[in-house]
C-alpha cells in the first residue's frame, strides 16, 4: 500500500503520540469481484469485532445514513466504471445505532504491471472533540505552524473546499498525514500548495487528483528522498 504498507499499519501509525483520539482505519477495494478488506479499526468503527464479519458492498451500503446511501453508491459505480479513486464525506450508522461522520479517502491501487485493480486508503472518523485533539497536536508542532502559517492555512482551505469540512477538521487531516508520512507539517502543507496548480477543474477529476496529491505529496518534497 505504498507508504501505508497494510491496513493494520494504518491503525497503528494513526494512533501515535499527539493523535491518540483520531480514529483512522485502512481499507482496500478490489474492482474484480468487488472484494473489500477492512482493517481492525474500520471494523470496530462499524461496531464489529475484527474477524467476525466479511465486508461486502451490500454490508457497507447498509450502514450508510439513508440520506447518504445513494451518493456513496454513485461514487462506487463511478470508481468501478472509470478505474478511479473512491473518496467521500458521508455518515454511517454502526451496529449500536451511533452515527459516524467520516471521510473515506482513497487512491488508485495498482498491480505489478501498473494496471489499476482497485482503490485503497483510509476511513477518517470525524466524530471527535477536534479542539482537544488540535491542542494536543499543536504541542510538538507549534514552531512549524508559526513559521509556515500561510502555507498551512492555504492547504487547510484546499481541504475545506474539496472535502466540505471545517477548519479544525482540515487541520486534523493535515496533521494525520504529517504524522503518518513522518513529514513536518509545514513541509507537507507547502508541497500540497505548490502542486495545487497541477490539478484540473472538473469537479470529479479535482477530487480524485487531490486525493492522490494529499496521499503522496510527502514523497516529492525536495531533498527528502521519499523517506
Amino acid at each position: 500500500m505504498s507508504d501505508r504498507e497494510s491496513t493494520s499499519d494504518a491503525d497503528r501509525d494513526a494512533s501515535g503520540d499527539g493523535l491518540q483520539r483520531l480514529r483512522v482505519g485502512g481499507f482496500r477495494f478490489w474492482f474484480l469481484g468487488q472484494r473489500w478488506e477492512w482493517s481492525e479499526e474500520v471494523a470496530r468503527m462499524h461496531g464489529y469485532e475484527p474477524g467476525t464479519v466479511t465486508p461486502t458492498t451490500e454490508l457497507l451500503l447498509s450502514h450508510k445514513h439513508p440520506d447518504d446511501r445513494r451518493p456513496v453508491q454513485d461514487l462506487l459505480d463511478h470508481a468501478l466504471h472509470f478505474d478511479g479513486s473512491f473518496s467521500s464525506r458521508h455518515r454511517f450508522i454502526d451496529t449500536g445505532g451511533a452515527e459516524h461522520n467520516v471521510i473515506v479517502l482513497g487512491d488508485r491501487m495498482v498491480d505489478g504491471s501498473g494496471a489499476v485493480v482497485g482503490t485503497e486508503g483510509y476511513y477518517v472518523d470525524l466524530t471527535l472533540n477536534f479542539e482537544q485533539v488540535r491542542q494536543e497536536a499543536l504541542t510538538d508542532t507549534l514552531s512549524d505552524i508559526f513559521d509556515a502559517r500561510a502555507a498551512i492555512e492555504q492547504a487547510k482551505g484546499a481541504l475545506m473546499l474539496v472535502y466540505r469540512i471545517d477548519a479544525d477538521e482540515a487541520f486534523e487531516l493535515l496533521q494525520w498525514r504529517s504524522q503518518h508520512s513522518n513529514t513536518k507539517l509545514r513541509l507537507l502543507a507547502t508541497q500540497i500548495v505548490a502542486e495545487l496548480g497541477t490539478l484540473s477543474f472538473d469537479p470529479q477529476a479535482l477530487r480524485e487528483q487531490f486525493d492522490h496529491l494529499l496521499l503522496t505529496a510527502h514523497e516529492r518534497i525536495p531533498g527528502r528522498g521519499g523517506g
